[in-house]
C-alpha cells in the first residue's frame, strides 16, 4: 500500500481558472507535470508533482498562474522523475538545470540518485553537486555492454549448443534501459531459476532475444524494478515481453511487476508468460493484456 503524503504549508502554483483560456503555454515550462489541460482549462492535477519554484511563471499570456502559500502535500521527486525519463533526454536535462538554478541541492541529488538507479546518468555539467560520487565507474562486471558470439575467445573444442546471450548485464537492477542493445528489441524476463531447470533455455528461449533476470520472492527494491520495465517499454520500446517463471507460487510475482509496468506505460506491448516445471518441462503458455 502506498503512504498517504505529508502535508506542509508551503508556496505551490495558483491558476485563476476565471482568466485562463487553456492555450497550453505554461505545459512546457513543467516538465514535472504538475499541470494539465483539463476541459478547456490549466490545472493542478496533484501537489506532489508540484515543486513550488515558479518555472512556470511568466509563461501565461494570461498571468493566470501565481504563487500561493498554503497547506499542501509534500513534493515527491521520485514521482516527478518517473514521469520526466519518460519524455527524453532533453526534458531531463531541463528539470535538472531548473532544480540547479534554484539551487535546489535536495532535490537534485534525489533525482540523480533516481536516474543512477536506471543506469549510467547522461552527461548533466555542472548540475552534479560537489559531494556525489560521480556514477561511471564502480564495478566493472555493471558497465553495459554489446557482444558478438565470437568476443567469447578461443575455443579448445567445439561448443555443440553456444551461449545465445549477446550483452551484458542482465540482473535487473543491473541494466540499463536506455542501452542501444534493448532498443526496439524483445525482451525476455526470466526469473532466475528457470535457465537452471530448462535444458534448452539458451537456444530455444534466448535466442534473437535480450535478457533480464530477477528473483520475485528474494530481490529487494522490486519498485525500480517496475520503474525498469516500464522504461524498457517506453524509453526503449521493446516489442514484446516474455516472462519466463517456475511453477512455485512466489515466482508468479515476476508476471505481476511485469503486469504493473506495463499498466503504467504509455504503450501497450504484447505480454507472454511460460510457466516451467521443476522438472524442466514448459507446463503453460499464457498471452497476458498488457494494459
Amino acid at each position: 500500500m502506498m503512504e498517504s503524503a505529508t502535508v506542509n504549508r508551503r508556496k505551490i502554483i495558483k491558476i485563476d481558472e476565471e482568466k485562463c483560456d487553456g492555450c497550453g503555454q505554461c505545459l512546457p515550462n513543467c516538465p514535472e507535470g504538475a499541470i494539465q489541460i483539463i476541459e478547456g482549462k490549466a490545472r493542478l492535477v496533484s501537489d506532489l508533482f508540484c515543486d513550488g519554484l515558479g518555472a512556470c511563471l511568466g509563461h501565461c499570456p494570461q498571468g493566470a498562474i501565481t504563487m500561493e502559500d498554503r497547506p499542501a502535500a509534500d513534493y515527491d521527486e521520485r514521482r516527478v522523475m518517473v514521469h520526466i525519463v519518460q519524455q527524453g533526454p532533453a526534458v531531463i536535462q531541463a528539470h535538472l538545470k531548473h532544480l540547479e538554478d534554484h539551487q535546489d541541492t535536495e532535490h537534485l541529488r534525489e533525482a540523480l540518485t533516481y536516474l543512477q538507479e536506471l543506469g549510467p546518468v547522461p552527461d548533466i555539467g555542472s548540475s552534479r553537486p560537489a559531494d556525489m560520487p560521480h556514477p561511471r565507474g564502480g564495478c566493472p562486471g555493471s558497465r553495459s555492454m554489446s557482444f558478438a558470439p565470437s568476443s567469447a575467445g578461443p575455443k579448445t573444442k567445439p561448443d555443440p549448443s553456444p551461449s545465445q546471450l549477446r550483452h551484458w548485464p542482465i540482473q535487473l537492477h543491473l541494466i540499463n534501459p536506455q542501452a542501444p542493445h534493448y532498443r526496439g528489441s524483445n525482451l525476455l524476463l526470466a526469473a532466475d531459476c528457470v535457465p537452471f531447470t530448462l535444458a534448452d533455455f539458451h537456444q530455444s528461449y534466448l535466442s534473437g532475444k535480450t535478457l533480464a533476470i530477477a528473483c520475485p520472492k528474494l530481490d529487494s527494491g522490486q519498485d525500480v524494478y517496475i520503474e525498469k520495465l516500464a522504461a524498457l517499454i517506453d524509453l526503449a520500446q521493446v516489442q514484446s515481453i516474455t516472462v519466463m517463471i517456475m511453477q512455485v507460487p512466489c515466482c508468479g510475482g515476476l508476471l505481476r511487476l511485469a503486469q504493473a509496468a506495463a499498466a503504467r506505460s504509455r504503450r501497450p506491448v504484447p505480454i507472454e508468460c511460460i510457466v516451467i516445471s521443476l522438472q524442466g518441462d514448459v507446463l503453460e503458455r499464457i498471452g497476458v493484456a498488457s494494459k
